[in-house]
């Protein structure tokens, strides 16, 4: 990092924290079996991502949908992901990263593109909400929008700069949020998107949550 180190950071969860992608792709499947589409694995998955989601879900099932598919693929795909997110692990290097950061005198946070209720419960039953000053995740009923205007209202929440916090996260959606809010931002290639991808953000991309609070420390 160029400019001072950071004193916050931002976690994305999925795909970053937490190490879900074979949950993913079963989700995905679900949702081209109830369309009859052939199954696709993680490679093409990253290649095909993007947000919004409606979007990435035209190229998947190669149509235009409307507002009643769309509804359809939501609960499809949730209820697939739900089922298996107690076969996910966290990431290389969780909880002790985090641990490392707060003892060198690092604050963080979590914000999460998944459904807020279930997130605090998720990732307290995994003994890591002490960690984080503030947990958010999604109020709506149905995901797939930009994380944009969800970090600078978890920015204004907790009263922060932005010019002293970095978002880490998996997708180039967390690159665009942290660039709308005046952020930095580290991506990781351990979750939804391809490392070509994420490059193109222009923030640095890194294969390991270690790899990450390596280029913030001095």
């Amino acid at each position: 990092m160029t400019k001072s180190s950071p004193q916050h950071i931002v976690w994305d969860w999925n795909g970053t924290l937490l190490d879900d992608n074979h949950a993913v792709v079963s989700a995905v499947n679900e949702v081209c079996t109830a369309f009859d589409r052939e199954h696709i694995d993680i490679d093409e998955w990253r290649s095909l991502y993007e947000r919004p989601l409606s979007k990435c879900y035209e190229q998947l099932l190669r149509r235009e949908l409307d507002d009643q598919d769309w509804a359809r693929i939501d609960v499809l795909y949730h209820d697939n992901y739900r089922g298996l997110l107690d076969t996910c692990g966290m990431a290389e290097g969780v909880p002790h990263a985090l641990d490392d950061w707060a003892a060198a005198g690092g604050s963080q946070s979590l914000l999460s593109m998944w459904f807020h209720d279930e997130l605090v419960d998720l990732v307290t039953a995994r003994g890591l909400h002490e960690r984080f000053a503030r947990m958010d995740g999604l109020r709506s009923s149905i995901g797939g929008g930009s994380k944009a205007a969800h970090l600078r209202e978890h920015l204004r929440a907790q009263q922060l700069d932005p010019a002293e916090v970095v978002l880490i996260g998996d997708v180039l959606d967390d690159a665009h949020a942290a660039d709308e809010a005046g952020a930095r931002c580290v991506l990781v290639t351990t979750g939804v998107m391809d490392r070509a991808k994420l490059e193109t953000a222009g923030h640095p991309v890194v294969d390991s949550i270690p790899q990450a609070l390596a280029l913030l420390t001095p």
